[in-house]
Order: C-alpha cells, then sequence, then structure tokens
C-alpha cells in the first residue's frame, strides 16, 4: 500500500515534468515560428558578416531543446533510484525477486 502511494507520486512527478517541459518546448518553438512570420525584418538584421539574429536565434531554439533533454535525462536518472527501491520493496514484501 506504501509502495503504491510512492509509485503514483513518482510517476504523477514524471508527469508534471513532461507536461512542464513540453510547454517550454512549444513556448520557444512557436515564439521562434511567430517571429518568423511577423517580424521578417528583424530576423534578418545582421549581428557580424554571415550571422544574421534569425540564424541565431535558430540556433538557440535548438540548444534548448538540447538543454531540455539533457536536463530531463539527469532527472530521469535520479528518479530512477526512487523506482527500484519502490521496485525491490515490492518484490521483497510479495515474495518475489
Amino acid at each position: 500500500m506504501e509502495h503504491e502511494q510512492e509509485q503514483e507520486g513518482l510517476s504523477a512527478a514524471r508527469w508534471r515534468t513532461a507536461i512542464s517541459l513540453t510547454l517550454v518546448m512549444l513556448a520557444v518553438y512557436v515564439g521562434f515560428i511567430l517571429l518568423v512570420a511577423f517580424n521578417k525584418p528583424l530576423l534578418g538584421r545582421v549581428i557580424v558578416p554571415g550571422l544574421s539574429v534569425g540564424i541565431l536565434l535558430g540556433v538557440l531554439v535548438i540548444g534548448v531543446a538540447w538543454l531540455l533533454t539533457w536536463w530531463y535525462i539527469r532527472w530521469a536518472n535520479a528518479l530512477d533510484a526512487g523506482i527500484r527501491r519502490i521496485a525491490r520493496a515490492g518484490a521483497a514484501g510479495t515474495g518475489r525477486r
């Protein structure tokens, strides 16, 4: 019973995190697409020869995706220890290994 509550808590935390990261990535991506659609002059502004604001923001969108993925993997690996502990405790309680 106690292990089921812990497992439900971990599952809820995983969903909250997944939804939060999805919303962050969606906001970044949609924001970039809206800039492309409605403010082309800004994106075409040259920062240094060969590098415009649009290219820089495009690279940042990809960088944010990588960063969020890295963060989620680290978080999920830390969560995995709790899941294994619950699984071992549940298996010990039922006599299975």
